[in-house]
């Protein structure tokens, strides 16, 4: 079969999952509203903060407040929720059917989750960079404002960067999927998953304002590459040989997620008992 035949079903149910949700404007909204006001009270904790620090922060407080926006735009792509299409299938037992479709479970499962979180972000996003980028220094509020990149090379492996933080969510929030499929039932999961995502990605604190002690178990761990080596790269933290390490982390990330996880759900799948059956 010829790649373009196999991969068919799977950007089909991509697109298809894409588009049913940008068709919830009101929810993007009412979630970029919100963001708004968390990140307006981050933006002030960190300058008052900033304000009583010493001298030589790892990050200036021009980028913690860009992180800080970049954070809140980028929020839905956090991998804190499992696919709530899937925790429904499992609840109703039509989780059965994807057993019978003749593609993989898992890579159908990847592309919807995909879909899903990529239309949840980028509206967000784009509202986000809208307000503290244009509207804020407008206002006469330059100084709390989203600043641009470092550079062009840095912009480009930013968006690079983004892309790669989709696919290392998407396989993140795989795992959740698995695991409520496991205990038909996510809300559990999910609640363990919050907490722990929030802080390992760095959206409730740059990592790099964590005691340094820390660092390098929390670069390497892979809740860095869904937030904070985005943001490192865009800033400049982190540029030549030193972004395309943060990128091969993100990729290795990745291969090993997807491995993991598609043997899981096979393994799953194997001893699945539909609720009704």
């Amino acid at each position: 079969m010829a790649p373009r035949e196999f991969a068919r079903p799977y950007v089909a149910a991509f697109a298809s999952r894409f588009l049913q949700m940008l068709q919830y404007r009101a929810a993007a909204y009412a979630g970029f509203a919100t963001q708004c006001w968390w990140g307006g009270i981050k933006v002030m904790v960190l300058a008052a903060f900033y304000a009583g620090a010493a001298a030589g922060t790892p990050m200036s407080l021009e980028q913690a407040i860009t992180y800080t926006w970049l954070a809140q735009g980028l929020l839905a792509l956090l991998p804190w929720l499992g696919d709530p299409e899937v925790a429904q299938a499992v609840r109703t037992g039509a989780v059965a059917y994807d057993r019978l479709r003749p593609v993989d479970a898992y890579a159908l499962w990847f592309a919807r989750s995909a879909g899903w979180i990529a239309a949840r972000v980028l509206p967000r996003v784009a509202l986000m960079l809208a307000f503290a980028g244009a509207v804020l220094p407008l206002l006469g509020l330059r100084e709390w404002a989203w600043q641009p990149p470092a550079g062009v090379a840095a912009g480009v492996g930013f968006a690079a960067s983004a892309l790669l933080a989709l696919l290392l969510s998407t396989s993140l929030v795989m795992l959740l999927n698995i695991a409520a499929a496991s205990a038909l039932n996510e809300r559990g999961i999910n609640a363990l998953a919050g907490p722990i995502v929030i802080v390992f990605s760095g959206n409730l604190l740059p990592l790099v304002l964590l005691p340094d002690a820390w660092q390098t178990g929390l670069l390497l761990q892979p809740l860095a590459g869904v937030m904070d080596i985005p943001a490192r790269i865009y800033f400049g933290q982190l540029d030549g040989a030193r972004a395309v390490a943060g990128l091969g982390l993100q990729c290795v990330w990745i291969v090993l997620l997807v491995a993991f996880g598609h043997a899981a759900m096979g393994r799953t799948m194997r001893r699945l008992e539909v609720q009704g059956g």
